[in-house]
């Protein structure tokens, strides 16, 4: 799979995670939201990483604009780390830790959309398919290194496994996902 269908698919998992903890806030499930943050400071710690290391180096010079949103994607990195080092040090039945957590959700929501409508688009058209797919080959070498799950992790699944696991994480455009793209997005059990 491509570097730029990978990324999304992150985002479509840490987007189905946001779902879930919002429930579970509103719920007053303070146990289950803290969970939930712990599974998205994960997702974005091997996200964010990957980014920095591997798809920001190779894609920065493409074009002056494509460099410019790389530059403030690292910024927004920071600002997530930032906030999830604040967040760690709070009770999640804290109203400061809701508000925190609000603020992570959002920041990382315009990260995503960022980069799915300005900078994905154009490293698309600026790079060649076979260098977009050994960049989602590194990028999945990354998550191996990281300790992360792989879309490999959910290759015994089947689709309709893929589809009810990806209805219960919430994974938002499932239903329009062919097997590859459910089994980068959804979480392995």
């Amino acid at each position: 799979m491509n570097a730029l269908d990978l990324l999304i698919a992150d985002h479509n998992r840490v987007r189905g995670l946001f779902t879930r903890f919002q429930a579970a806030v509103d719920a007053d499930r303070d146990d289950e939201a803290a969970t939930l943050a712990e599974d998205i400071f994960r997702e974005l710690e091997v996200h964010t990483s990957s980014e920095e290391q591997t798809f920001y180096p190779r894609v920065h010079d493409v074009t002056e604009e494509v460099g410019e949103v790389v530059d403030e994607g690292l910024e927004e990195h920071h600002v997530v780390k930032v906030l999830m080092g604040e967040i760690d040090q709070l009770e999640p039945s804290d109203d400061q830790w809701k508000a925190k957590m609000a603020v992570l959700v959002e920041n990382v929501e315009h990260h995503a959309e960022e980069e799915e409508a300005e900078l994905f688009p154009t490293v698309r058209g600026a790079m060649a398919a076979d260098d977009l797919n050994q960049l989602g080959a590194d990028l999945e070498a990354d998550k191996v290194e990281l300790g992360a799950p792989t879309a490999e992790a959910n290759a015994n699944a089947s689709v309709a496994e893929l589809r009810d696991r990806a209805a219960a994480q919430e994974i938002p455009g499932r239903s329009t996902m062919d097997r590859e793209e459910l089994e980068a997005t959804v979480a392995p059990e």
